[in-house]
């Protein structure tokens, strides 16, 4: 099974979150979702155009560094967002019902989706966001054909 890869380029906090919005109008519920990107690179800001793409509650959108999980309902689809920087390992991810998630028919997004790859569906879409200087942005999205 192969994969498609798609490459934007965005030059502001809007546009990647633009990009996000309009990624999201092709999801379909069940989608597990990868981010990947150092420290300020804009995975957050990503979530952020997703939940808004599904029109839930923006506004609520933060990084779950510290809680982990935060749940986003009242859109189209709920959205899951965890952060897998500060997991310990899968007993972290089990505790809050990870597996339970993937079956709730939203999308599940992981920041830090490469400290937990082995934890993670085969067939989920990685998004990496790779800074080119203190504005733009080059987000990659990977996903199976």
């Amino acid at each position: 099974m192969g994969t498609s890869t798609v490459s934007h380029r965005s030059g502001s906090v809007a546009q990647t979150e633009q990009i996000a919005a309009d990624f999201a109008a092709e999801l379909r519920g069940g989608e597990v979702v990868a981010l990947s990107g150092d420290l300020g690179a804009g995975k957050t800001q990503f979530v952020r155009g997703m939940v808004a793409g599904l029109g839930g509650p923006i506004r609520r959108v933060c990084s779950p560094t510290f809680m982990l999980l935060n749940i986003y309902q009242g859109g189209r689809l709920s959205v899951f967002h965890l952060d897998a920087y500060r997991v310990a390992g899968p007993d972290d991810f089990e505790a809050i019902g990870f597996a339970e998630l993937l079956e709730q028919g939203g999308v599940v997004a992981v920041e830090w989706g490469e400290r937990v790859r082995a934890l993670l569906p085969s067939l989920r879409i990685d998004v990496t966001l790779t800074p080119v200087d203190e504005n733009q942005r080059v987000i990659q999205i990977v996903r199976p054909a």
